[in-house]
């Protein structure tokens, strides 16, 4: 059995394509609490989560990220603020590490370990945080991910401290940042951001969460230019959010801004045509690691996956809408009385601009406003 391919391999020969969200879909089917957002499913509901894992895996992921968000003591402790804490976080990312294995175990994929920000950072300082980064590390170490990656920071010092603790373990590194137009918490721009990013040796750098795929993009489009310049060549990553939130763009925290955040988001979702979309935008643009985050569905993950089939010199076991885009069965089923033969067609399909479908509803909302202390 020939050795399986890291992910730099991977990423040199062609597109990797990430999974998508796992707190927002976990909790959409009954297996994690909106607010907190924190994994006690690994431990709780294994088979929920194993499910879903193997859902993204079907759908082409070249990777399995293990279900880590937010597992860090201090910030389990704020989400179950009132309660017992049951779980450390180290009994958590041991299950997470599990899981993500016996997923990935199926189909060769690699198992990714995950770094989320910490409270501490803020409340205790920079050592504070380095004792939950390492508390981190440790899991990841002794299960031996094939990478890691730290997501969802919105602070670029927050993120250099974190890699400063990831190079420890001498495994590649994938930094990633939920920043839009107006760049971090603290107002350096995306540029910068990715300049700093890059300069800590993380071999894989970008953005996920907060924006949706059109905001993510214009984004990346302005790291590629500012990297160019400073002659720095990380691979690039992007793992947008499952929505459409173009009225999100201009705030700082992005989708978190809206009124609909986190309940009533459904009507946001974007399609898979959108999926589609994006996927080939990124991929021109010079994106590698192309996923989603919160809100992105297996569909889309295999949207992503068919896109970039010739890409990647192979479709996922059941390809995304295969007869709309062949036509065939348009043709020649029952539903050929209904349906005209322009909808057989890949041109209808990626020119499509669906409508929300909800009566009286404004067609977007006015975000909260936003200020930072």
């Amino acid at each position: 059995m020939s050795e399986k391919k890291g992910i730099l391999q991977r990423l040199a020969e062609g597109p990797v394509v990430g999974d998508g969200s796992m707190c927002f879909i976990l909790e959409k089917r009954g297996y994690a609490k909106a607010g907190p957002w924190t994994p006690e499913a690994v431990i709780e509901y294994p088979d929920a989560v194993l499910q879903l894992h193997k859902e993204y895996v079907r759908s082409g992921a070249d990777v399995v990220q293990t279900a880590s968000f937010y597992s860090n003591d201090d910030k389990l402790a704020y989400g179950r603020k009132g309660e017992e804490v049951i779980h450390t976080s180290a009994e958590i990312n041991d299950a997470a590490c599990k899981l993500a294995k016996k997923a990935a175990d199926e189909n060769g994929c690699l198992v990714c370990g995950g770094f989320s920000p910490v409270p501490s950072y803020k409340k205790s300082g920079v050592e504070a945080a380095r004792v939950e980064y390492r508390k981190q590390a440790k899991v990841y170490q002794e299960h031996d991910v094939d990478f890691v990656m730290a997501e969802f920071f919105h602070d670029i010092n927050e993120i250099e401290l974190c890699a400063s603790e990831m190079k420890k373990l001498n495994k590649p590194i994938a930094l990633c940042m939920r920043v839009g137009l107006m760049g971090d918490v603290n107002g350096v721009s995306p540029e910068e951001c990715a300049i700093r990013m890059a300069k800590t040796g993380a071999e894989i750098i970008g953005t996920n969460c907060s924006y949706d795929t059109d905001t993510s993009l214009k984004v990346m489009k302005r790291i590629v230019n500012a990297l160019k310049k400073e002659d720095l060549h990380p691979y690039l990553i992007c793992q947008p959010i499952g929505y459409v939130c173009p009225d999100a763009e201009n705030s700082p925290i992005g989708f978190y801004s809206l009124i609909e955040y986190p309940l009533c988001l459904d009507p946001r979702s974007m399609t898979r045509i959108e999926a589609h979309k994006f996927a080939r935008e990124a991929w021109e643009i010079g994106v590698r690691y192309i996923g989603g985050c919160c809100g992105f569905e297996p569909h889309h993950i295999r949207a992503i996956a068919q896109e970039l089939a010739a890409e990647r010199g192979r479709k996922p076991p059941v390809e995304d809408m295969a007869q709309a885009f062949g036509g065939e069965y348009f043709k020649t089923s029952l539903v050929s009385d209904i349906a005209s033969g322009e909808t057989a067609t890949r041109e209808y399909w990626m020119n499509m601009k669906p409508g929300f479908g909800r009566p009286f509803n404004p067609s977007c909302s006015k975000p909260k406003e936003v200020k930072f202390n």
